[in-house]
């Protein structure tokens, strides 16, 4: 099938979708719930290929943990659906109403965007996630995964579009694209004929290559450098824990922290927990001269018995550059800028973050508000890890990204966020004068 009948039949589906009563969609998102579950063994044999050549191929332990599934990812797969269905229904909700004095009595209702368009990277989970949100707003949906996922995602897909055929008779309300030629890529970016509005879902290079070449009106997700600061009010004990949570949890995700800002004054008293902390899980340091000096005097006394793991870490710290302040490492690395103010702090983030997900450690009102409303990203934390961005947590249900743009949508993207609205106007038969 060429990529203007993937197209065609999108738009085509996305017609009947509009007809669609709740009852429709959540039975039908039930009943898909339960294919992933049928087909468990099947979508876990194809992720085993899939890991077995990203292995091969040498990928990053962080991206191969992006590509793994498990029993457990499926059955979340499945109980997110669930929770989808449980959602309110946001179509056809009246934003609001009101009467023109020339007679007009106008609404503004909530609709669904039409024809949605996906590319990502990596995450087969994806795949089911993007669905359910798009479906359940209205929505048909076409899917670009990478070559990496292809296996675990074409059977995702199937179960996926056996569902909808037994319940509504639309299996095309959700296509997966399987070529990997780039020349059907560059194709799927000019369907806006067909595609109301396409999200990526990746790395930089795959944003910054559908940003620039798309005709379809892009959302964009933005990648994950997210901070933290500590600032010189922070209670130490309470915040090493936030740290080693941000950084270690999970490395390969876009709201894992990258990059650590300290308060000069508060340094070295951080660094003394935080080191032990970190060590057990080899987080590589890349600090500034401040921070070395700091661990050079620290490790002179009170590491000087340390445990290796420690001593490891000591001897491997590097020095940082601006390079490394701008990457989202997705790794057991740890970029770390000294600061001598609140100020200074909030002016290193907005300098080197990708508007997604910052957070200040502090107990000083002044240095939280400020950074509150100074810091330019779509989600800003206080004394919490950034790893709370998420559709979940958030109670939105499954997410399709993390917006870090500023138009239509930003931070979690969840149902609304798959919607546009309409204006219905009535009248007793006026004609305008």
């Amino acid at each position: 099938m060429n990529i203007y009948e993937i197209g065609h039949r999108a738009k085509d589906a996305s017609y009947l979708m509009q007809k669609l009563t709740s009852t429709d969609k959540n039975n039908t998102l039930e009943e898909a719930a339960v294919a992933l579950l049928n087909d468990c063994e099947r979508i876990l044999q194809a992720n085993t290929r899939d890991i077995a050549a990203a292995t091969a191929a040498g990928m990053h332990p962080g991206l191969i943990d992006r590509l793994r599934l498990s029993e457990e990812r499926v059955k979340s797969m499945a109980q997110g659906l669930r929770e989808i269905a449980l959602l309110p229904d946001p179509i056809d909700e009246e934003l609001e109403s009101f009467e023109r004095p020339n007679g007009l009595r106008i609404k503004k209702i909530r609709v669904p965007l039409g024809v949605i368009g996906v590319i990502f990277e990596s995450r087969p989970n994806v795949t089911a996630d993007a669905f359910g949100l798009c479906f359940k707003a209205g929505n048909a949906i076409v899917l670009k995964g990478g070559k990496d996922a292809l296996n675990s995602n074409k059977e995702i897909a199937h179960s996926l579009r056996s569902a909808l055929a037994r319940t509504i008779n639309a299996p095309d309300a959700l296509q997966l694209i399987e070529s990997s030629d780039r020349s059907f890529m560059n194709e799927f970016m000019r369907l806006n004929r067909y595609i109301d509005v396409l999200i990526p879902r990746g790395g930089s290079g795959l944003i910054q290559a559908v940003i620039e070449n798309s005709t379809i009106p892009v959302i964009e997700t933005g990648t994950g450098n997210c901070h933290i600061y500590v600032d010189e009010s922070a209670d130490v004990s309470k915040a090493v824990p936030i740290i080693v949570n941000a950084k270690t949890q999970r490395i390969g995700v876009c709201n894992a922290c990258e990059s650590l800002v300290v308060h000069d004054s508060i340094l070295k008293e951080l660094m003394e927990k935080l080191v032990p902390a970190l060590a057990p899980f080899h987080v590589e340091l890349r600090c500034d001269e401040a921070c070395v000096n700091a661990l050079a005097s620290l490790s002179v006394g009170t590491f000087l018995d340390a445990d290796e793991d420690i001593q490891k870490m000591l001897t491997g710290v590097v020095r940082v550059s601006d390079d490394d302040y701008a990457e989202e490492f997705l790794d057991y690395i740890l970029s770390v800028k000294t600061v001598n103010s609140v100020s200074q702090a909030i002016d290193h983030v907005n300098i080197y973050n990708t508007k997604h997900s910052d957070a200040i450690i502090a107990e000083d009102k002044y240095a939280i508000d400020r950074f509150k409303k100074e810091v330019d990203a779509a989600c800003v934390y206080v004394n919490t890890s950034t790893r709370f961005t998420d559709g979940y947590e958030f109670g939105l249900g499954a997410e399709i990204g993390i917006s870090t743009q500023k138009l239509h949508a930003r931070g979690p993207m969840g149902l609304r966020e798959m919607t546009s609205y309409k204006y219905t106007v009535e009248s007793d038969y006026l004609a305008r004068p």
